[in-house]
């Protein structure tokens, strides 16, 4: 297709030649948002300044004293030592709340392509092999920045207790032991601040993950990373105080103690225990193999908070408590969400080993084209939850979304069951079993920046075209509907094992979605069959081989849909929730003080640690609960009112039913557009090199969807490219967009 015969992307200009509006955010708005930013910043470089220099003698001295200045007011140390470590998280995401709200979609709207390419820290590949996989500049700073806080802080604490230990005539037993026990408290100290921000990555639907725009599968990997730290550090705690205990002689007694002044050892060695079984269980060749073992064991985080706890008391927990609580918040809200039943509408076997699911969702639960969802279907397990990419647009329907699953695994082979069993019971008149299913989500980027480039290279590996398929039909419909939309180049790359997974594509009416959408999108498909040599014979039948189980059209009223229960969901309801649940917190610390803590002289510090944690909890469950459930009622009322709405008019067709004269020409042209290579595997350097001729001196955007493997090769060129690039070249920015636990 000729190049110039492309229009200019659909900016959203005052009124631009494609007529698309433009609306501008009010000055005020701008500079509330500027504001509402700067102190946020300020916020957190301020509180991460502080304990990276709290390991400075002067510091930790100074910090002390503050915090002795309080033991006699209500809060006490606790609420000091809160305030100052875990209050700067609560702030910021109470910040973080007004944010989002003023925000809305505006600024996916002010998006403009730059008319100059630009190298972004974020999207630049550093590492692309190793242990930490395909790193960016920005989290390659990230690691550097926390593996020198650990060096300092251990130099430090190192060489503060060499030099108390030089004016103390000890022998060389006694000066051994303290070191060992020095150390290993401070070790503690250390993974404590780690803890810190270990569970904040890992809250899917957390409003700091959503103003940073970092999807919950990119967190993880930082989750991963800190947990290895964090339970490094906590294993040389535990181990230098047993390597003490074992030189003083009194190794079983000291494990065994229980103090109720000062910390309570067994309650460490349990909390400590359940961490080893967390870490050793979660290292990448029991989480590939044992996926299982893995999720199972990982759920004794409750034990290993709940007994650090009781371990080191309510002032030395409250280091942590922050993320700690912002992860109990998501987690009870997705639990929430998680109990009611979803509708599967559609359910379809694919002969290429793929199960597509349409689930039912009401009108105003919002998601994109990048999102992703968890599901559990109750007839296959209780316990088990899979994250899947969307395969849908948004804007492809109000009422559903629709998910592919590769069938790979025990629990995918079993839905497959269930649905060619349904299946069969239809076609033989019998009474069909409903499938319904449990849903948390949806999950994903805050703004989808899919649409934020000028020039697109989608790459998928097998399964990973599922998210791609929802990016092409949304681009689709935005150029249709004259939306906010930049993409007018788009190359995707497919690399496959066999031909029937090609079928995949045309699920896809792309003419029906835009009629003449080759006149503003240039788009080029180049699939990869890697373990065909040439096409098989019977590949044009593929499109007939579906075994489908689907249930009797309903009206939307009749439906059960996808809870809105959820982080990612309405700002006002989740920033309600959020800040009624810690003022709740703090509510109820204070009552619990005035009226039990310090009447009765409550003094055993495991005692105020577990009272700490109920105090968390049951401000979730009662502060937070209350607007859980008016959240719900809203919910209802909405979707009642919407149902209603529209079922006076035709029932939305999601079926996709279209006749075969328009498959045949929705065929036709993606066999123009489309290259098919057998017995091959895309050459990046290739690609890569024909498109900085073909695309000139832009930035053009790369999303990866698809195993390890396949993010290193395509992150390895996209440096190499950028390093070697010459003016007249673009700039290629790196985006993953796999979920690899």
């Amino acid at each position: 297709m000729d190049e110039n015969s492309v229009e200019k992307p659909l900016l959203l200009g005052r009124r631009g030649a494609d007529g698309v509006k433009k609306t501008k955010t009010p000055l005020f708005v701008t500079w509330v948002k500027r504001a509402l930013k700067f102190v946020i910043w300020v916020v957190f470089i301020a509180w991460a300044a502080f304990i990276f220099l709290l390991p400075a003698q002067f510091v930790n001295q100074g910090f002390q004293k503050c915090i002795q200045l309080t033991s006699g007011t209500v809060f006490g140390i606790t609420g000091s030592i809160f305030m100052v470590l875990s209050g700067p998280v609560l702030v910021i995401a109470f910040l973080s709340i007004a944010y989002l709200i003023i925000s809305g979609e505006e600024e996916l709207h002010e998006r403009k392509a730059s008319t100059k390419p630009r190298f972004r820290l974020w999207t630049f590949p550093v590492l692309v092999d190793g242990p930490f996989g395909v790193v960016s500049a920005t989290e390659l700073i990230g690691i550097v920045l926390f593996v020198v806080y650990v060096i300092w802080a251990v130099y430090a604490y190192t060489t503060q207790i060499l030099s108390e230990l030089s004016q103390l005539q000890l022998t060389l037993k006694q000066k051994s032991c303290l070191i060992l026990e020095f150390l290993g408290l401070r070790f503690g100290s250390i993974g404590l601040y780690c803890l810190a921000f270990l569970f904040l990555p890992v809250a899917r639907g957390s409003v700091l993950l959503r103003l940073i725009d970092i999807p919950f599968e990119h967190a993880t990997r930082y989750h991963v990373w800190l947990g290895h730290l964090t339970m490094m550090l906590f294993t040389l705690h535990g181990l230098f105080y047993i390597i003490a205990w074992t030189i003083e002689g009194d190794l079983l007694q000291e494990i065994l103690e229980w103090k109720d002044i000062g910390v309570a050892n067994l309650a460490g060695v349990i909390s400590l225990l359940a961490g080893l079984l967390m870490w050793v269980t979660s290292l990448h060749p029991v989480r590939k193999h044992k996926f299982e073992l893995f999720f199972y064991t990982h759920q004794l985080f409750v034990i290993f908070v709940v007994f650090l706890a009781l371990h080191v008391g309510d002032f030395i927990f409250s280091m942590a408590a922050g993320g700690i609580f912002l992860f109990i918040l998501d987690r009870f809200l997705r639990f929430c969400q998680s109990r009611r039943t979803v509708d599967i509408i559609s359910a379809k076997c694919l002969p290429c080993g793929t199960v597509e699911l349409i689930l039912s969702k009401p009108r105003n639960l919002r998601y994109n084209a990048l999102s992703f969802v968890f599901l559990q279907v109750r007839g296959l397990s209780w316990l088990q939850w899979h994250p899947f990419s969307v395969s849908s647009s948004p804007l492809d329907g109000k009422y559903h979304l629709s998910i592919l699953i590769k069938v790979l695994g025990e629990w995918t082979e079993k839905l497959r069951g269930n649905i060619l069993n349904s299946s069969e019971a239809e076609l033989h008149l019998q009474p069909q079993k409903k499938i319904t299913a449990s849903v948390e989500g949806p999950y994903g980027h805050e703004l989808p920046y899919h649409l934020m480039y000028e020039n697109l290279i989608l790459v998928a590996g097998g399964i990973g075209i599922s998210p791609f398929l929802a990016i092409l039909s949304d681009i689709l419909h935005r150029i249709r509907d004259r939306k906010p939309c930049l993409p007018r180049n788009l190359l995707i790359v497919w690399a496959v094992k066999r031909s029937n997974e090609i079928p995949l594509l045309f699920d896809i009416n792309m003419e029906s979605i835009c009629p003449f959408f080759s006149d503003k999108l240039n788009l080029d498909i180049r699939i990869y069959v890697t373990r065909e040599s040439q096409p098989p014979l019977e590949e044009g039948n593929v499109h007939e081989a579906i075994m489908n189980s689907s249930h009797s059209p309903v009206s939307v009223s009749d439906r059960c849909s996808m809870s809105v229960l959820v982080g990612t969901g309405n700002n006002i309801w989740s920033g309600l929730y959020v800040i009624s649940s810690t003022l709740g917190f703090v509510i109820l610390i204070y009552l619990l003080d005035i009226f039990y803590i310090n009447p009765f002289g409550i003094s055993s510090w495991w005692y105020k640690g577990l009272l700490f944690i109920i105090c968390m909890l049951a401000s979730v469950f009662i502060f937070g609960g209350l607007v859980i459930g008016l959240w719900h009622l809203w919910e209802r009322r909405i979707a009642a009112r919407e149902a209603c709405e529209d079922d006076k008019m035709t029932v939305e067709k999601i079926q996709h039913n279209e006749t075969v004269a328009h498959k045949d020409s929705c065929q036709q042209y993606l066999a123009n557009s489309t290259s098919t290579y057998y017995g091959s595997r895309p050459e990046f350097n290739e690609i890569f090199g024909d498109i900085s001729e073909k695309w000139g001196s832009v930035d053009v955007g790369v999303i990866v969807c698809g195993p390890p493997t396949l993010q290193s090769s395509v992150a390895k060129e996209i440096r190499s490219q950028n390093i070697r690039r010459q003016r007249h070249h673009p700039i290629f920015h790196f985006n993953s967009h796999s979920f690899d636990l």
